[in-house]
């Protein structure tokens, strides 16, 4: 079952890692972060870049997301799913018109647009910084469907799943994963950081993305980072009592466990105290962000932190931040809409942020989820689906295009496993690859740190839209 944000409530796997350093209330995210750092690296970074992932919990509609608007494509689109079909005449306004007319496997060239409310995309898109990635999904290797209709080929494991499906999105394995690919990436260029400590943070809920074999997500709040109350504020009233229980959390122990208790207590109070510092004595950008708006706010603390960054000493760094609400069985007319005018806005007000700090063509942000959705209706939503359409943004993207194949609108067509489910023609593998390789991570590194990618013939590893 998910909880309100989308989530699920059962993500034992990514919370036992923690729960060995959790302390009671609050202050439980930053203990847990410094836990297990290491300042080992394998590359080296002198330049700023950060990735920040976009993650929509609880499968986004692709459909009426990124919207076919060709006549033939719209009309097939629109008999399925006639109760909440974007109509054409509403989407005139966020056709895209892309520097190359994407294509389908059958070579017909197909027109879309942009869902009504993602309105706030369109200058971006038309200025070329963002991007469509089509019918990108989780896979193991390239697969037919013949391959999948007849078992034959290797595929994700506990397909349609929603917590199996993120987290495969996030690390390329089942729920139970201990590692995410941005984690990985934090892996690599952690040393090349001031403090390594905020090389991964993580904006929203506790997410596998972020966790890596030494990097360990540093977890924040919109407002910045979490201190522990009887620290920020005086212990019971009184000043002396929480200068002993500072001095209770940071003293050397003879025990060697209670030492290393209070080593990981005392980096994170220090790490509390620098990002504190840095977020105080940096001019946040003037740039206004969406208000109400829970993602709005999770980028704007983003914003803030890569502003930080000289401060901070970052050179590489990788986000995460997340939206819930998108397990539109039904209500889809009523419900999407919602999100996606949150969605739009708030990426609209991050990138103009970065444009504003300038850092735009330092900054690429991609949207991510558990899996598209069945193009055929069920009455008023649609079900757990596989491929999807997804979105890369900032100043390094060459945008204006779409990237991947374009699928045939159909259902139980060449290109879907029934109901309009996408069989991907993408893999998250290569959709990785590509920003990992913008990060600077080396070919023989990408291999290593997405266990499909060497499935794919090396020239297909990098989609060159970054």
């Amino acid at each position: 079952m998910q909880n309100k944000n989308g989530t699920n409530a059962s993500r034992r796997a990514f919370l036992q890692r923690a729960s060995a350093l959790s302390v009671a209330g609050v202050a439980a995210p930053w203990a847990i972060n410094i836990a297990a750092m290491s300042e080992a690296s394998a590359a080296t970074a002198t330049d700023y870049k950060a990735l920040v992932c976009v993650f929509l919990y609880g499968g986004n509609d692709y459909a009426n997301t990124v919207t076919p608007y060709d006549q033939t494509s719209h009309a097939l689109y629109q008999s399925f799913r006639p109760n909440f079909a974007h109509s054409r005449a509403a989407l005139g306004a966020t056709a895209l018109t892309p520097t190359v007319v994407p294509v389908d496997s059958a070579g017909f060239q197909h027109q879309y647009a942009l869902a009504p409310n993602l309105a706030p995309l369109m200058p971006i898109f038309n200025d070329g910084k963002l991007a469509v990635i089509l019918n990108v999904g989780n896979l193991v290797q390239p697969t037919t469907k013949l391959q999948y209709t007849q078992k034959t080929g290797r595929l994700p494991p506990k397909l349609f799943s929603h917590n199996d499906q993120q987290s495969v999105f996030q690390s390329s394995s089942p729920e139970g994963a201990t590692s995410g690919w941005g984690g990985r990436i934090g892996d690599l260029f952690q040393s090349s950081n001031t403090h390594s400590t905020f090389t991964c943070i993580n904006v929203s809920n506790n997410a596998v993305f972020l966790s890596g074999n030494t990097a360990v997500q540093y977890q924040v709040s919109t407002n910045g980072s979490v201190p522990l109350a009887g620290l920020k504020n005086s212990l019971f009233g009184s000043a002396a009592a929480s200068t002993a229980l500072r001095t209770l959390m940071t003293q050397q122990r003879s025990n060697v466990l209670e030492n290393e208790y209070n080593r990981i207590g005392k980096r994170s109070i220090e790490a509390n105290e620098v990002l504190t510092g840095a977020l105080t004595s940096t001019p946040a950008p003037k740039t206004p962000f969406p208000t109400g708006n829970n993602l709005g706010d999770q980028l704007k603390l983003v914003a803030r932190m890569i502003a930080a960054g000289p401060t901070l000493g970052a050179k590489r760094q990788v986000f995460f931040v997340s939206m819930g609400g998108f397990d539109n069985h039904d209500g889809m007319a009523t419900n999407h809409p919602v999100l996606m005018t949150r969605l739009g806005d708030a990426m609209a007000a991050f990138y103009a942020a970065t444009v504003e700090l300038g850092v735009a063509d330092k900054v690429t942000t991609f949207t991510a989820s558990d899996f598209g959705r069945t193009m055929a209706g069920n009455a008023d939503g649609s079900d757990h689906g596989w491929g999807s359409m997804h979105f890369v943004m900032g100043g390094a993207v060459k945008g204006k295009r779409f990237y991947g194949t374009a699928p045939i609108v159909a259902n139980g067509g060449p290109d879907d496993v029934g109901q309009g489910r996408l069989l991907p023609t993408t893999s998250v593998d290569q959709f990785a690859a590509t920003m990992g390789a913008w990060l600077g991570v080396s070919n023989s590194e990408l291999l290593a740190l997405l266990p499909n990618l060497g499935n794919y013939n090396a020239s297909t590893r990098n989609m060159g839209f970054v």
